[in-house]
This record gives C-alpha cells, sequence and structure tokens, in this order.
C-alpha cells in the first residue's frame, strides 16, 4: 500500500491517497474547516460530481474474499483498484465527518473509499448467511475497539494481534458469492450465496409444512422462560398498588 501527498494549486489542503481511501484532512488552507460548508466536487479525485451520477444502475458480483468480481479471479489489490472505479462513477463511497484525533482534538476530513465500501457491503451480506448469531454479535462487539487501535496506531500491539486470531477464526466460514447494485451513492445488496457454508436452510424457516424440521410447539417454553423477569415484575407492581 503506497501512501503520498498531493498538493497542486487546485487543492492546496493536505491530501492522502492510497489504495483503499483517499483522504482530505485539515491542513495549510481553511476552506475545509467551516463545518456547515460543503466541500466543493472538484476536490474529490474518485468519485463523479452529483450532477454527472449515472441514471443507469450497475450489478457486480463479489465474492466474500474478495478473490473475484463478476466471475473473474484476481488479487485483492486488484479488485479493490476496479470497485474504487466502478464504485467512482456512481458516486459510491464519500464521507464527510468530524473526527476525534488520538492527541484529543476534533478535525474534519472529507474521505473516498468506493471501493472499501462496496466491499464492507459484499462482506457482511456473506457473513449474514454464514456466521452464527452470537459469533457475529461477538464480532460486532469488538470491531469497534479493533478500529480504534489501527486508528490509533497500534497495529503491532499485543491486543491488536489477539484481536486479529479472533477474527481470522471468525471468517474461516465467510465464503460464496455475493450480488450487488450500485446506484447514485448507494449499494444495495441483491442476492447473496454460499454453496458449502450457508446456515440458511430453507426448510426449517418455511411457514408451510416443514415435515418435522421444526417443532414450533418448542417456542411455548422458550417465550415462558424468557419472559418470567417480566412476569415477577408485573406481580411486584400489581402486590404495590
Amino acid at each position: 500500500m503506497m501512501r503520498f501527498e498531493v498538493k497542486t494549486p487546485r487543492i492546496p489542503i493536505p491530501f492522502h491517497k492510497l489504495l483503499k481511501i483517499v483522504a482530505i484532512v485539515d491542513g495549510e488552507d481553511a476552506e475545509i474547516r467551516p463545518l456547515l460548508e460543503r466541500l466543493k466536487a472538484e476536490k474529490f479525485e474518485v468519485e463523479v460530481s452529483d450532477r454527472y451520477l449515472r441514471d443507469v444502475s450497475e450489478d457486480a458480483a463479489v465474492g466474500a474474499y474478495i478473490v473475484a468480481l463478476d466471475g473473474e479471479r484476481m488479487t485483492p489489490a486488484t479488485v479493490l483498484a476496479r470497485l474504487n472505479k466502478l464504485g467512482g462513477k456512481h458516486g459510491i463511497g464519500r464521507l464527510d465527518m468530524v473526527e476525534n484525533r488520538y492527541v484529543g482534538m476534533k478535525s474534519r476530513g472529507c474521505y473516498e473509499t468506493p471501493g472499501g465500501t462496496i466491499m464492507l457491503k459484499a462482506h457482511r451480506a456473506m457473513e449474514s448467511i454464514t456466521l452464527d448469531r452470537e459469533v457475529l454479535a461477538v464480532k460486532d462487539d469488538l470491531m469497534p475497539r479493533y478500529a480504534r487501535l489501527v486508528y490509533s496506531g497500534y497495529w503491532f500491539s499485543p491486543e491488536r494481534s489477539l484481536l486479529q486470531t479472533l477474527m481470522d477464526e471468525s471468517q474461516q466460514s465467510v465464503n460464496g458469492t455475493v450480488r450487488l447494485k450500485l446506484y447514485k451513492g448507494t449499494v444495495m445488496t441483491v442476492g447473496r450465496e454460499s454453496k458449502t457454508d450457508s446456515l440458511f436452510d430453507p426448510a426449517i424457516v418455511t411457514f408451510e409444512e416443514d415435515y418435522g424440521a421444526y417443532n414450533q410447539a418448542d417456542a411455548g417454553g422458550f417465550i415462558k422462560l424468557n419472559a418470567l423477569r417480566m412476569r415477577i415484575a408485573a406481580n411486584l407492581k400489581r402486590r404495590k398498588r
């Protein structure tokens, strides 16, 4: 991954371009600092201006581990570069935010990450059918902690390595294909499939005859047990009246 700074008369503010993201942050020029003012469209490099967004939507099929795009196998870096170009045409992945720097100050940043936005949408869609509910919940709880460590520069810390082991283990079953629709700044999941690791079982979730796959009567005891604390609280309220 490459990082460098570009300064031109047209963009006289710190401008960082990486494979995954383009960042425009507070710097020598005060143009980005009025928080209520929208940053001019020409400041952005990857994405087209709103008025040039296409009226035609586009579909993309993405592997969850980002090994292929529209059926064509390629390296993750190539996929990301291709998605940056594809997403940029549709105005995807632009973010204007005020962030809390590690040293204590607040700073405005305008970011472009069309490829990263598409990849995240695809990956989360694949996780929805291949990860156990509680595994997904634990991962979601830890993701902000992991992000804070990376943001604050603790990539080589033992705690980041520990979390990485957990994240890597959770991803062993995240395999398959996701279909996405790209249209005017939005990424919509329109299909997902995993032929080897899907936990989605249509025989169980059906409202029709499931031939014994799921006994709905089992829900009675489950509901009663989970409502126990609420029944206790309700009885206490009645006694206090």
